[in-house]
């Protein structure tokens, strides 16, 4: 493990979460290419002030700009870079930032790591906002995922899909005991017989689901019994824990700059990954030693792979579009596109009235 000079808030045997700055400890505490996996979730470019100190979203690149260089200095060739981050609104206005994009550009074009690969978490418990745009005026849907980049030095980080199979679907099932005629698809893919090979699991796709709903979990158990704020920007352990499993093996070096709350800290202990995790803020990090004080983060928490059984809490299902299409197209669409804000019926009618008692 790096020895640290800034303050060690909490060590373990195979971890420590440092306090202080994340660009200063990489740049002059990291080890030139001593680390196998960076994964976090920075602070957000968004339009509402977070208590975790979010940049301005159109500021977001010159304060990246710095870790970007700490960050491509201390990961190993076939290291990676994951990060977590999602999208924001232009203030006033239905129409999204760029800034994530911006940002994804920026790290190839001018830092050059290589994308290996965009992922999406698809939240279906995130809620309808900005609610102006998604449930007044009903111009925009639900934004209900984050965008995840997964960059590398090289273009060979090493990973290994295995290590985050699926169960297969019912079709595929019904393939694999059926049958399945080998022929040329219209795309132009040519599917072979050994389709039907049964290989015990299917490769996941680049979309991670998992709701963030954790209400009563040790860790704000632990915050409550303490009287301490909790994180309000955590992601759930299955988001660190498919990126740690894929690409990194026992013993490596997962590192977490922006680590709030130390959820990647906890999965790297509990999968016998080296890690360390750093944050600025000292409330944050008392909360976090709550994660290190119950016996749970020594258990692998999800089940072996090829012995899931199928329960209906383990999926989530996402209707195809038109099931509630039919010839009835509603009220004609706005010519201004919502710009106006529209007054139902109801408060039309009992403004009016307000109006005639006056």
């Amino acid at each position: 493990m790096p020895v640290s000079k800034l303050p060690v808030s909490l060590s373990t045997s195979r971890g420590k979460i440092v306090h202080g700055d994340s660009q200063q400890f990489c740049t002059n505490e990291l080890k030139e290419k001593s680390v196998n996996l960076i994964m976090t979730s920075p602070p957000f470019g968004l339009v509402r002030k977070k208590t975790y100190g979010n940049a301005d979203s159109y500021l977001y690149l010159d304060w990246f700009r710095p870790f970007a260089t700490a960050f491509k200095r201390v990961l190993k060739d076939n290291g990676s870079l994951v990060i977590d981050i999602g999208g924001a609104w232009i203030s006033g206005q239905p129409t999204r930032s760029l800034y994530h994009f911006k940002l994804l550009i920026m790290l190839c074009e001018e830092f050059g790591f290589h994308l290996a690969q965009e992922f999406f978490w698809w939240n279906p418990a995130k809620l309808p906002t900005p609610a102006e745009w998604v449930t007044v005026r009903r111009i925009r849907v639900k934004d209900a995922f984050n965008c995840i980049w997964w960059l590398s030095p090289t273009p060979w980080p090493k990973a290994d899909n295995r290590r985050v199979l699926q169960p297969y679907s019912d079709s595929m099932k019904g393939l694999l005991k059926n049958g399945y005629k080998a022929k040329l698809r219209p795309s132009g893919h040519d599917i072979s017989t050994k389709f039907s090979i049964n290989n015990g699991a299917s490769i996941p796709p680049n979309l991670i689901a998992v709701a963030n709903t954790e209400s009563n979990g040790y860790y704000l158990r632990y915050c409550k019994e303490n009287n301490i704020k909790p994180h309000d920007a955590r992601y759930p352990s299955a988001v660190p824990e498919y990126f740690i499993r894929m690409l990194t093996d026992p013993g490596d070096l997962v590192v977490d700059p922006f680590a709030g709350s130390c959820v990647t800290g906890e999965v790297a202990e509990r999968l016998k990954r080296k890690w360390v995790c750093v944050e600025l803020e000292q409330n944050f990090i008392k909360g976090a030693r709550g994660r290190f004080v119950n016996p749970k983060t020594e258990k692998v928490a999800q089940s072996p792979l090829f012995e899931v059984e199928k329960k209906d809490g383990d999926y989530y299902k996402v209707p195809r579009p038109g099931l509630l299409w039919n010839g009835y197209h509603g009220e004609p669409l706005s010519e201004d596109g919502g710009k106006k804000r529209k007054i139902s019926k109801k408060k039309a009618d009992a403004s009016a009235k307000a109006t005639a008692n006056l």
